[in-house]
């Protein structure tokens, strides 16, 4: 399936990849291929991506959205802010 992590400033990640985890706001939760379509508000947590490949990426957000629709999974979120 077809994934896309977009902040309002860049794309963190485009491709295909066997699973994506999700911080829901009221839990986790995991979209597979084959997932029902589904609008979900994501809070401050970490979005896991599962590549083909089995390698794993992580993106720490502060919150967004996460829409699913015939295998394509776009996550809008905002990156927490860096500490000083």
């Amino acid at each position: 399936m077809k994934v896309f992590v977009l902040t309002p400033e860049k794309e963190l990640f485009n491709g295909n990849v066997t699973s994506v985890k999700v911080p829901g706001v009221v839990g986790q939760f995991e979209i597979l291929k084959g997932h029902a379509p589904i609008v979900s508000g994501l809070s401050k947590g970490d979005v896991r991506i599962t590549l083909e490949s089995g390698e794993k990426q992580v993106f720490k957000i502060a919150r967004g959205f996460v829409e699913v629709f015939n295998d394509e999974v776009s996550v809008l979120v905002q990156e927490p802010k860096k500490e000083n």
